[in-house]
């Protein structure tokens, strides 16, 4: 009989973490219940001690997300352990989960308090690491201990701290490869020589957590596991510090499609994962790359000709697994002007899409004006003019935010009303601007500039009250032919944080004007919002994640 596999998601604590990232507590919320719909084990979700924030998402989803466990990060220090504990206080399935670094390296960084040499700062180490444990055990019976950067720890030290956190209690032991160093081979080694160092290693359960700074998050995985790893951390689309980590949908597909490689299983309902990955990458910002494994939009798509005829015969030619299965589109309707409604609301359901009976009007006269501009309408183009749309019985199936990151439960800082350009061969473009803000007041604004984006993004900067720095600025198209919709993405900066935005259309200025709209109203929300941004710019975060 195969052995089951703790699924322990981070997104909402490890993914958050990634540049750029930070999600406001109803999106956290409304992410959580779709790891609940997933069927993962353990929602790792957030470090309370980091911001009121933080606190508020742990409470809400300790309290009103039932099926999962909820996780909360706490470090080896008293007031962690208690905001931790206090937070996950009104959960019925909770999990508190302490750290301390153990590798040489950061040592010598952040301990030069705790003893004169590298020995009296191991055992300082190991008497925090205890302490903390059993301090953790008074808010609840589920404590998982991980020796941050594992992967780069003497190993004697290693099996010495983790010897120790059993027996003070801790029934999960996570080996991190923090900084994405191992390789396969290195990393099932290191799980191995834990398993020989434990003196009853069946009492508690291994965890992996890997990073992807050289690519190898999930094969360093699938290492771990074959090594005797009964947990696994990871994140939908492997989002996270720096390259990310380990991703949630590729380790779940591998231990399924190859199970006879891998003598374990999962519970996760695989077809929930593509519109999870859309939903996370609504709310971040951050977009799934097309060829992504798994969840992309190309993952299942064909186009030479010898793997369409393959595929059009025997789909196994060329899938080793369903599309279906993972809530992938198995039809190819091509959508266009003559298109009617059956075929739209179809392929919007296939998309993760619920339109209210009271809405699909609206949405199809909208889908019939883009229709009208494009030979062919692509799920990218769909997309768009569903965000666009911003109903909320919409968004709230679908998780989007309204035009970007939102505030105040729903509504941007910053709404671009109304846009006119203009250009001649003798003058630099002139641009007139209509922004409404979240506080009921608009400003209007002209600008010239040497081009139309350059114009309309000094027009916008006068119009908003919002310091920030334009970083970079990219333009693609997202879909076919010459009518195709072109992608903005932005980047601005405000301090030592990145925010990014996003739009699509078919004219590439009004694509540029809403994609800096919306990356200044994801800035706007991270500070309104207090979200862990500021607690990382402080210093005060040493999270195994980094």
């Amino acid at each position: 009989m195969s052995d089951p596999i703790t699924i322990f998601d981070t997104t909402l604590r490890d993914g958050e973490q990634a540049p750029g990232a930070s999600m406001t507590v109803p999106e956290k919320v409304r992410i959580a219940h779709k790891l609940a719909d997933l069927n993962v084990d353990v929602i790792e979700a957030g470090f309370p001690i980091s911001s009121p924030a933080q606190t508020e998402a742990v409470t809400r989803i300790a309290s009103e997300v039932d099926g999962p466990v909820t996780c909360a990060l706490a470090r080896t220090k008293e007031d962690d352990i208690d905001a931790a504990g206090e937070a996950l206080a009104d959960g019925s399935d909770t999990r508190l989960h302490t750290f301390i670094a153990t590798s040489d390296v950061h040592i010598e960084a952040k301990f030069d308090k705790l003893g004169d040499t590298m020995a009296e700062k191991r055992e300082a180490i190991i008497q925090r690491a205890v302490r903390a444990i059993e301090q953790a055990l008074t808010y609840t019976d589920n404590v998982e201990f991980s020796a941050e950067d594992a992967g780069r720890t003497d190993r004697a030290f290693l099996c010495e701290i983790v010897q120790a956190a059993a027996e003070a209690g801790a029934t999960t032991i996570n080996i991190p490869d923090t900084t994405g160093y191992c390789t396969p081979s290195e990393y099932a080694e290191l799980l191995a020589s834990v398993v020989d160092c434990l003196p009853e290693p069946d009492a508690v359960t291994l965890s992996t957590h890997c990073h992807d700074d050289l690519g190898l998050a999930t094969a360093n995985t699938l290492a771990g596991v074959q090594a005797g790893a009964r947990q696994v951390e990871c994140t939908i689309n492997g989002i996270g510090e720096r390259a990310g980590n380990a991703a949630l949908e590729e380790i779940v597909m591998a231990l399924t499609v190859r199970s006879d490689q891998f003598d374990v299983e999962t519970a996760v309902n695989t077809e929930h994962l593509t519109p999870t990955s859309q939903l996370v990458s609504a709310a971040t910002g951050f977009p799934v790359q097309p060829n992504k494994a798994i969840v992309g939009s190309n993952a299942f798509s064909h186009e030479a000709g010898i793997h369409q005829h393959g595929v059009l015969k025997e789909r196994t030619t060329y899938e080793i697994m369903s599309a279906a299965d993972v809530g992938q589109d198995t039809e190819q309707i091509r959508l266009g002007r003559h298109s009617g409604r059956h075929g739209l609301f179809n392929r919007l359901e296939a998309m993760g899409y619920e339109v209210p009976d009271a809405h699909r009007d609206e949405i199809y006269q909208r889908f019939l004006d883009l229709a009208d501009r494009k030979k062919e309408v692509f799920e990218e183009d769909l997309e768009q003019m569903m965000e666009d749309f911003g109903s909320e019985a919409v968004n709230a199936a679908k998780g989007l935010p309204d035009n970007g990151a939102a505030t105040n439960g729903g509504t941007p800082a910053y709404r671009l009303d109304h846009l006119s350009v203009q250009i001649t061969t003798d003058e630099d473009p002139q641009v007139s601007v209509r922004i409404q803000r979240d506080d009921g007041s608009v400003r209007e604004e002209n600008a010239t500039g040497e081009g139309p984006v350059e114009a309309v993004y000094r027009a916008i900067d006068h119009a908003v009250d919002q310091p920030h720095t334009l970083v970079d600025f990219a333009l693609q198209a997202i879909s076919e032919g010459a009518d195709a919709q072109a992608e903005v993405e932005v980047h601005v900066r405000y301090g030592e944080n990145e925010f990014v935005g996003h739009a699509r259309d078919t004219d590439v200025v009004r694509a540029s004007a809403d994609a800096y709209v919306d990356a200044l109203n994801r800035l706007a929300a991270a500070r309104a919002n207090a979200e862990s941004v500021e607690f990382v710019q402080n210093g005060i975060m040493h999270a195994y994640g980094e």
